[in-house]
């Protein structure tokens, strides 16, 4: 059936991306999803599956550039941004 869920493609309900850029002092970054677009992203406005809810950026902690992740996105004021990030266990 054409209208089935793509498990590849979408694992965990997520859309798969790689973290391009993580600036930790500014809590901001930039994700590249697998299809090639460029993907913004912000501490606090950004969720970390898994992280503790804890200090200005929580779950940074669990973030490298470079690694592999599951992400969302949604509308804001300034565009289209990354909403949650599910790092890879």
């Amino acid at each position: 059936m054409a209208d089935e869920y793509d498990n590849e493609r979408f694992p965990g309900n997520f859309y798969q991306g790689m973290i391009l850029k993580l600036d930790r002092a500014r809590g901001r970054g930039i994700l590249r999803s697998h299809s090639g677009r460029e993907f913004e992203f912000a501490f606090p406005f950004v969720h970390v599956v898994g992280s503790k809810i804890s200090g200005r950026m929580p779950g940074i902690e669990m973030l490298r550039e470079g690694d592999v992740v599951g992400f969302d996105v949604g509308w804001t004021s300034k565009g289209l941004r990354v909403t949650t990030i599910a790092p890879r266990t």
